[in-house]
């Protein structure tokens, strides 16, 4: 037993991004040595499934304290942050039809017309009845099924109940309770670089370098727009609303929530990491325990230029004339629908026919772009993801700073 603990100290005093780099690199290898291994891959599975489940877990009981017993200010914070996640979304989405326009990507539909796909959202009204209905589902299958959105309402209302009816020694057993559940996500994500092994040894195995080669006009056009947004417009926010070099943050929420949203492909699985990140930060956990899964659920910058650049490219290939101004005008319907995208199974991809929809483009021939989009999803939806997910911890850290320096308290954040 004593050998067991001194194995694990050991292991825990290791910088957890030196063990995930070290995770990173050997499932690599041996996802070209030995890419038979399958059993490996379970690794990636085991660690992405932990996180999925108790992240609604995390989520619930985290929102219902941090409500119980929030001060004042709250309110300016969380109005300040929406507007920075819309904007943030909205210029990934202008971003993308810039990048349309100057390199113009043209798309061999029939060549992916026998994969199956799922079903495809309507219409952008469509889009947002399921979203509110989704929001008032029942409360104990949102947690079983992860349905963030009705998570966050019923939390709040939870919260706001305990705040004005329950005594203090209630409202504590929650917070107790909360911190129960934060202890278990560290424990979790202590394994995160077997986890990453995994994942790493998964993807190199099955795909090896041939999904670079195939797609790699539309791969560069919708990776490169996605990383000038994170590289140069989201930092422009951040340095607009701090005046002080955004950078330093931002690079730290790359590296310690990117990275790992990059190989779990999952913005659930991401939360109990964003969340952790916040608290190294020195961030207000009343604050972050509710802007962390509200970002997972419209700071969507990933999904705007994916809808955005699919649609266009479709349209490229029909001969449609785009005029600047209607491409425009995409780019808020795919704001608005982005934001819809995590209530939607199959993410971003599935909104693309409700995009297309706008040039008169049929159904048919939309999912066809749909399911190019799976096929690279290997590469889009990690990159989309990591981008997302570190964006809901900069700009959570952004907004708190903004917050701090307007009432005179400005404090640097934690390393």
């Amino acid at each position: 037993m004593n050998i067991a603990k001194q194995i694990l100290n050991k292991y825990t005093s290791v910088s957890l991004m030196l063990r995930i780099f070290i995770g990173l690199v050997v499932g690599a290898l041996l996802g070209i040595v030995l890419p038979g291994w399958s059993g490996i891959g379970i690794l990636g599975k085991i660690f992405v499934s932990a996180l999925k489940g108790i992240a609604p877990v995390l989520v619930a009981v985290l929102v219902i304290s941090s409500i119980a017993k929030a001060g004042k200010g709250l309110g300016r914070r969380f109005s300040a942050l929406v507007s920075i996640y819309l904007l943030s979304t909205f210029i990934a989405a202008v971003c993308a039809v810039v990048g349309s326009f100057l390199f113009p990507v043209k798309l061999q539909l029939g060549d992916v017309s026998d994969v199956v796909v799922g079903e495809a959202a309507g219409s952008l009204s469509e889009v947002f009845t399921n979203l509110l209905t989704g929001m008032v589902g029942n409360p104990v299958a949102a947690v079983a099924n992860a349905n963030y959105i009705a998570i966050l309402f019923w939390s709040i209302i939870l919260g706001i109940a305990l705040k004005t009816t329950a005594s203090k020694s209630t409202v504590q057993v929650v917070h107790d309770l909360s911190d129960v559940v934060s202890r278990v996500v560290k424990w979790v994500i202590q394994f995160a670089p077997f986890g990453i092994l995994g994942l790493v040894f998964t993807t190199v195995s099955e795909n090896g370098l041939s999904v670079f080669t195939t797609y790699g006009h539309l791969l560069l056009l919708l990776v490169g727009c996605m990383l000038v947004n994170t590289l140069v417009f989201n930092p422009l926010i951040a340095f607009v609303l701090l005046r002080r070099n955004p950078y330093p943050l931002l690079l730290t929420c790359l590296k310690e929530s990117g990275l790992q949203a990059f190989f779990t492909r999952s913005s659930a699985a991401n939360i109990p990491i964003n969340m952790a990140l916040c608290k190294k930060l020195g961030l207000d956990e009343d604050f972050y325990s509710v802007s962390i899964p509200l970002g997972a659920t419209i700071n969507m910058d990933g999904a705007a230029v994916t809808i955005t650049v699919f649609s266009l490219a479709v349209a490229y290939t029909l001969g449609v004339d785009v005029s600047f101004a209607s491409a425009l005008f995409l780019g808020v319907i795919a704001t608005l629908g982005a934001c819809g995208a995590s209530g939607v199974a199959g993410g971003s991809l599935l909104l693309i026919p409700m995009a297309c929809s706008f040039f008169g483009i049929g159904n048919d021939v939309a999912m066809q772009a749909v399911a190019i989009g799976f096929i690279i999803g290997v590469v889009q939806d990690s990159v989309e993801t990591a981008l997302n997910s570190s964006g809901d911890a900069f700009f959570t850290a952004t907004a708190e700073l903004h917050d701090r320096e307007k009432r005179g308290a400005s404090t640097p954040l934690s390393k």
